[in-house]
Order: C-alpha cells, then structure tokens, then sequence
C-alpha cells in the first residue's frame, strides 16, 4: 500500500522575498504551508532597501550592513550631481543572507521549507493542484516528489515556470538583463573611487545603453553591476570595464550573478482557480530603477491576503483582488517610471540631461521623499512646478546640459 501524498493548504514555489513574506504571513495564520526553493539561488540585486520596508516588515538591524547617506549620479561626460539624503538612509543587504533569513522566519511562523526545483503543475481527478519537483538526495543522485494543494502561488521569478504553465500567454513584457559581481570593499588606502556610505550610478551607454550601471556598498563587499534588455550588449564587459574607470578591477571577486528582471507589472495574475503569482513572476519592479525588494514583499503579503480570504470563503474570485490592490497603491508610480526611463535613458544626450536635472535641490528633496516612503509627494505643490518647468526647459534643450 503506498503512502499517502502530503497536502497543503498552499504551495509557495519560490523563496525569495515576495516568497518567504507571503509563505510566512500565510502559516501564521494557521494554513498548512509548503515553502519550495531552488538550491544556491541568489538574485544579482544592489540589495537597497528604504526605511519603510525595515518598518513595515520588521526586519532586523543585524540584516542592514551598510545604511548609505548618499547618492552619486555620473553622467556619460563624467560629470556628477551628489544626492545627499536629508534626514534619512538608503539600507543595504546582502541578499544571500537577507532571502534566507525571510525563509528561516516564514519556517518559525510554521512553513515546510524544501529545497527542489519545480517541475509540473497539473491537476488530479478532483481538480487539486498537484505539484512536482526534482530534489537532490545526499548521494548526488536526483528524486521527484508530488504534493497537493488547494492553492498555488508562484514567486518563481521573472522566468516564472508556475505563470507560464498556468497563466493565460501574454505578450512578452519588457526585460532587462542583470548582472553583478560582489568583491571585496576597498580601504581608505586602496586609492578606488568609492565612499562606503555612498551609492554610485552611472548613466552611460559605455556601462548600458538602455538602463544604468551601478556601485553600491555592502560594508565588506560591494555590489558592482549594470543591466540592459539589448542582448548584444556584454554585461560582464561592462562590469569589467567599471571596474577598471573606479580602480577596482584587482579587487577579489566572492561571487557573480546573472537574471533578468521585468520591467511592467503582468496584466494577469492568477487563473480565477487556485493559482496566482508574486514578486518578479508578477512583473513587480519598478521601471527606471529596477528596484524589487520593497515591492516583492508588498506584493507577496496582498497575495497571502488574498489567498488567504479565498480558502476562508471557497471562492477563488478573491485572487483578482491582489492585483487590484496592489495597482491601485502603486501602478501610478511604476507608470511615471515607466516613462521616465523610455525617454531620458534613450540616449546618451538624454541622460546628460538627465544627471543635470539631478542636482537640483527640489529633484533631489522629492525623489528621496518618494523613495523612502514609497508614494508620489503631494505635500509640495511648488516643488512639482518647479520641476515641470524646468523638465520642460530641459525637454525643448533651453538650458545647456
């Protein structure tokens, strides 16, 4: 006689920090949960987080290894505008050991933690979701396993293998290609270009043609890395080649990451069934900037929500709410996003520009504000003005670059 397969109330594929989060709200709440995570994947991510993601999400002072006071915009002519942050600081972490500590916390509130890769996703006779995965036994060889579930969440990332078996075929939303080598932080002798308490971002179509290259401390190491959705473009030349302008090319290297990271938000999230998806499998990075955490972990906490209510009530009609909801907190800014990378990374003329319009005060004031608490600004009419007017002086090439 065989043994019973194993049922959850939720499988969550994926443990990064859309999730974890989602898989630790979830079993906290008393449902049988199965947290499913690839072996040795760590996300290339510059690992910045805003202060009101260590509030809202309760993450630990142990976790921010570097709290970064400022930013330096360098344009395509090497000229620079400094970003100080007034009255507040960018965290950093590493994500190597930030996603595990969100999967250790989602294993404390209750979660199953199982360490495979996804396979299939198809149904029994019953119309349960049943979930296959490869896992690797200790001898080296490799098993499958099957589980059932009443619901699904996929935060499996960008290439998401739950959305594309489960979700209706979209058309394919816009990429960008990341990479990121983590070495070694400088010392004060070394004689490198960097500030351990500052983050540098280059806008050059020498480091990207489309999107932007970066240096962002981490206390001991620093994330150097660049994306671009043009695949001719050799990311790990550019990220050579930086090294090299910031003197840091003789610098150990502990480890490179490659991925790619979506740009617009999917039009579907979940089948209507059993099935929903969050964090990068629900496109939910900010245009622009690429940054992913914050939202991730907002996204992955709506969909718990939602699945949540959907086991409490038995109508699955509650999946369609997280996207909704989530939509309506942030869509608007991922839109103004949106359009300000189309447009100022277009070239280089247009990111010169660009890092001009950065070193004005009213620019800085509200891109920091917007950052750190997640919202557009309303509480400075004028400052908006100012900036309309000299965005469009910028637009019709009145002021010099």
């Amino acid at each position: 006689m065989g043994t019973a397969m194993e049922t959850f109330d939720v499988v969550v594929v994926g443990g990064g920090p859309a999730g974890a989060t989602a898989a630790c709200g979830l079993a906290a709440n008393g449902y049988s949960v199965l947290l499913l995570d690839r072996a040795g994947r760590i996300k290339p991510c510059g690992g910045a987080i805003p202060p009101i993601l260590i509030k809202e999400f309760d993450i630990p002072d142990e976790l921010i290894v570097a709290r970064i006071q400022s930013a330096r915009i360098v344009s395509p002519k090497d000229r620079k505008a400094d970003m100080p942050i007034d009255g507040g600081y960018v965290g950093m972490v590493d994500r190597e050991h930030f996603d595990e500590w969100l999967r250790e916390r989602a294993s404390r509130a209750g979660a199953q933690r199982r360490t495979g890769t996804f396979e299939t996703l198809q149904h029994d006779t019953s119309g349960t979701a049943l979930v296959t995965f490869t896992k690797r036994l200790d001898d080296g060889f490799e098993t499958t396993e099957t589980v059932r579930a009443r619901f699904v969440i996929g935060a499996d990332g960008a290439n998401s293998g739950i959305a594309r078996v489960a979700l209706p075929k979209e058309e394919a939303p816009p990429f960008v290609f990341a990479y990121h080598e983590i070495v070694k932080s400088p010392k004060p002798a070394d004689g490198a270009a960097f500030e351990a308490r500052r983050c540098d971002v280059y806008y050059n179509g020498r480091f990207s043609p489309d999107f932007y290259a970066w240096v962002f401390p981490h206390g001991d190491t620093t994330s150097i890395g660049t994306g671009s959705a043009h695949k001719g473009f050799s990311l790990r030349g550019s990220v050579a080649d930086l090294r090299q302008v910031i003197g840091m090319d003789g610098h150990e290297t502990i480890r490179k990451e490659g991925a790619p990271i979506p740009l617009r938000p999917r039009r579907t999230w979940d089948n209507g069934r059993d099935v929903i998806v969050a964090g990068d499998a629900a496109g939910v990075v900010a245009p622009a900037s690429g940054e992913g955490i914050y939202y991730a972990m907002l996204c992955g906490r709506i969909v718990a929500e939602s699945v949540s209510e959907a086991i409490r009530t038995g109508n699955p009609r509650h999946l369609a709410s997280a996207r909704r909801r989530f939509m309506k907190a942030h869509g608007r800014v991922f839109w103004v996003l949106g359009i300000m990378q189309r447009f100022w990374y277009a070239n280089d003329a247009r990111r010169e520009r660009f890092v001009t319009m950065c070193k004005d005060p009213d620019v800085q004031m509200l891109t920091w504000q917007a950052y750190m608490h997640k919202k557009l600004v309303k509480a400075k009419p004028m400052a908006h003005m100012r900036i309309f007017v000299k965005d469009m002086a910028h637009l019709l090439g009145m002021v010099p670059p």
